[in-house]
């Protein structure tokens, strides 16, 4: 690609109550709300206005901003969020919805999705076994699960028919418990009528209560190889890059952080956070390790001065799995060029 990709977790709400979520989780946060810079929250104290979010946008126009993936949080369940969508299209920037799905079950919002002509709708599910998905993605309305993402899923693709857009996949979050969703929900996204599938290793901090339990480690990497090895040899739809399966693994093979040359991170790809808080990428290694002089905000300032001109990538010494997750991003053109056409 050659403009920016920006990683914008819009909002802090959620309709789920996902266990290894990286917001963490409300109940842990209620009565003693994370302080530290960059940590996340489902609380939204300190989301931006929409009018902040509006004026932000309206710089995408004159910057290197080519592409927006656009997460939370929900993004779906904040009423703006089409309006949101809306201005961002009008400046010529492509539109990727990141969302459980289960929004996707509300007529209107479907038919505004196709009226603006987004460009992609990333779905997370975390297994084709719907007690596994909703042990750990349970709703926090207690109703909704994994049927209701399917049916999302489904009104969202019969609304497109045989349009071309938005293009539709599923990510899933892979844990030492799950393993086998790396070639079963690869499947479910074929047999749905998906256009691409994204399996990303779990990244949790050692001191997460969930770590040891849910971690993949050096002794799963044979299992996570077999598997991914199984995916790639008939992709049943579009994945990520070749590239991507060995970054999985070496990722999961140690816990030390190692080096990547020429980094993308600050230079094609930005992290903004409900607050507007913006960072050269979401790892949280790269955000503890930014000095205090290079915090920065999309409140009051313009996309241009934010991302710049563009320049070299820089080599970071940071690279860990939670960098594995964001090379698909950088090259999600792929995903978006319908199958047989030329990109």
């Amino acid at each position: 690609m050659t403009g920016i990709s920006l990683l914008w977790a819009l909002r802090s709400p959620c309709n789920l109550g996902c266990s290894y979520c990286y917001f963490g989780t409300i109940e842990e946060h209620r009565d003693t709300p994370p302080d530290q810079v960059g940590v996340l929250s489902h609380l939204a104290r300190t989301d931006l206005t929409l009018a902040d979010i509006a004026a932000f946008v309206q710089t995408l126009r004159e910057s290197r901003v080519e592409r927006v993936f656009l997460a939370g949080g929900e993004p779906l369940i904040w009423p703006p969020i089409m309006d949101v969508v809306s201005a961002i299209k009008d400046t010529g920037v492509q539109v990727v919805l990141c969302t459980n799905g289960i929004p996707l079950n509300r007529p209107h919002l479907v038919d505004r999705i196709l009226a603006l002509g987004v460009d992609g709708v990333s779905v997370s599910l975390d297994s084709a076994d719907a007690g596994y998905n909703d042990t750990w993605r349970p709703a926090r309305n207690r109703v909704d699960g994994h049927a209701s993402v399917l049916s999302g899923l489904r009104a969202l693709l019969a609304a497109r028919g045989s349009g071309v857009a938005p293009r539709v996949g599923l990510y899933t979050v892979i844990t030492r418990l799950n393993t086998s969703a790396i070639v079963s929900v690869g499947a479910l996204a074929a047999e749905l009528g998906c256009d691409y599938f994204v399996p990303q290793p779990i990244s949790l901090e050692p001191d997460h209560p969930l770590y040891a339990k849910l971690s993949l480690t050096a002794d799963d990497a044979p299992d996570v190889a077999r598997q991914l090895g199984d995916l790639y040899r008939e992709p049943p739809v579009a994945l990520p890059a070749s590239g991507y399966a060995g970054q999985f693994l070496e990722t999961i093979s140690t816990r030390a952080p190692g080096n990547v040359a020429g980094c993308f991170g600050g230079t094609d790809l930005f992290f903004i956070e409900p607050d507007g808080s913006v960072w050269d990428c979401p790892s949280g290694l790269k955000i503890q390790a930014t000095p205090p002089e290079r915090h920065r905000n999309i409140r009051s300032a313009t996309a241009e001065t934010l991302f710049g001109r563009g320049g070299t990538c820089a080599d970071c010494a940071l690279y860990s799995r939670d960098c594995v997750n964001m090379w698909p991003l950088t090259d999600f053109g792929r995903f978006l060029t319908p199958a047989g056409t030329p990109s």
